[in-house]
């Protein structure tokens, strides 16, 4: 997957998370928007790699995670993270929530309205939201 492809994804995942949101359909919805993120994570990612460049294996291997604080990490974004937490204290509480997600959670059936939806927020929530202040680096 190139870059455009991985934020066509996540734009996808975040609609069906918001309808799967509306129909109460909260485990999916909470799966999926953690999804979108990684998938944004991982087009942050793609930014850094260059046509005809032979690939870094380390690098290679960094990307095929479902770990959020390792593919921001590899997207070179904790440090700007950790700055933009210290300027926006919604931001930080954001990212607190979202850092939770796995990808696990496809196999979890407890998942309720309001953990869904504090997800599908701290993800979405403009301007302090996850994916709007990655969008600065994609």
């Amino acid at each position: 997957m190139n870059k455009t492809e991985l934020e066509n994804l996540a734009a996808i995942r975040i609609k069906e998370a918001e309808v799967l949101l509306k129909a109460e359909c909260y485990q999916g919805a909470y799966y999926l928007a953690g999804y979108a993120l990684e998938c944004t994570l991982k087009a942050c990612i793609a930014k850094h790699v260059k046509a005809f460049d032979f690939p870094d294996k380390q690098l290679a291997n960094d990307c095929y995670t479902h770990n959020l604080a390792k593919l921001l990490s590899t997207a070179g974004l904790k440090q700007k993270q950790a700055e933009a937490e210290k300027q926006n204290a919604e931001f930080k509480l954001n990212w607190a929530i979202a850092i939770e997600w796995s990808e696990e959670s496809r196999y979890d059936c407890e998942i309720e309205e309001q953990e869904a939806l504090d997800l599908f927020n701290a993800i979405t929530d403009n301007p302090s939201g996850i994916l709007s202040w990655l969008k600065n680096y994609l």
